[in-house]
């Protein structure tokens, strides 16, 4: 199935600073491996092209990284457009089929060709793919799975209230309602086609993995789950060291760690729930816990 599809990359990350000061969002390492490549991989089997990948914060990372990829067309935005800004502005890079649209800080394993044929059979204007997730159901729903609001607290008029996963797909001329240059907000517009008796539909996964790297804690916790998915053996830890980097004897490592390529500990260090970016340094002897060390 053909879509064109954009990773929304330009946040500036204030709440993972000071880490987001060294690197944009969507370029830290999950596994070891910038999340954004995860994301254009996931676009690329879902049949995306092209991939539209905006950046602004620390932009110039962003594009050593795709400078290579000969479907992404990287745009970069002197200035932050907000969440609808930048998709306003990409339409030029666009032709009339819907837009796929994931936010660059999200880890997920929703089927996104099931995402585009759901839009596509229901034949809206805008998808919003959303899921039970308590600490951000904010989206309220009527039965049929319309959104009725975004993130006020309303009477109970029979809906539920559900989270979006930053996942969506938009018929282009939806975007011509927005500013065609300066910042815009995505759901402001959507709120004025709810106004307008325009439908914005929801659709809800559900047996899918999903976590967001918004907080140190966040990037943390996604390591800590998904590397205790791994099958080792009682009282071990999981680990997951890249084969260039250098561990020295006598190091003691806990619950899980994750070593980027490159990366060097110390003698005698104890590490336990780390992150070590490649190429980073822990000095000997080093006590770190719930930490990620950078370069």
């Amino acid at each position: 199935m053909f879509m064109q599809a954009m990773i929304l990359a330009a946040g500036l990350g204030t709440r993972l600073r000071p880490y987001s000061m060294q690197r944009p969002k969507p370029l830290f390492p999950v596994l070891n491996r910038p999340l954004l490549l995860r994301h254009l991989d996931q676009v690329r089997q879902a049949g995306g092209a092209p991939i539209v990948v905006n950046a602004h914060h620390l932009g110039e990372q962003i594009a050593r990284l795709v400078h290579l990829e000969p479907d992404v067309v990287l745009q970069t935005e002197q200035e932050i457009l907000g969440t609808g800004g930048g998709l306003r502005l990409a339409l030029e890079y666009f032709g009339p089929d819907p837009i796929l649209v994931v936010n660059g800080d999200i880890y997920h394993t929703i089927d996104l060709r099931w995402v585009m044929a759901e839009h596509r059979r229901a034949g809206g204007p805008v998808t919003l793919v959303l899921h039970d997730y308590p600490r951000f159901n904010q989206v309220e729903v009527a039965a049929d799975l319309t959104i009725r609001s975004f993130g006020r607290q309303v009477a109970d008029r029979g809906g539920q209230r559900l989270a979006f996963t930053g996942i969506q797909v938009v018929e282009p001329e939806i975007m011509r309602r927005l500013p065609a240059r300066g910042f815009a907000d995505i759901i402001a517009c959507y709120e004025g086609l709810i106004q307008d008796q325009i439908p914005v539909r929801g659709l809800v996964a559900r047996g899918h993995f999903w976590a967001d790297i918004g907080t140190p804690a966040d990037y943390l916790g996604l390591h800590g789950l998904l590397l205790g998915q791994q099958q080792h053996g009682a009282g071990q830890p999981s680990l997951l060291i890249e084969p260039t980097a250098i561990v020295a004897t006598e190091v003691r490592m806990q619950d899980w760690v994750c070593v980027g390529a490159g990366a060097r500990i110390g003698q005698g260090a104890e590490l336990t729930r780390v992150v070590v970016w490649e190429g980073a340094i822990v000095e000997s002897g080093a006590r770190l816990d719930d930490a990620i060390v950078t370069t």
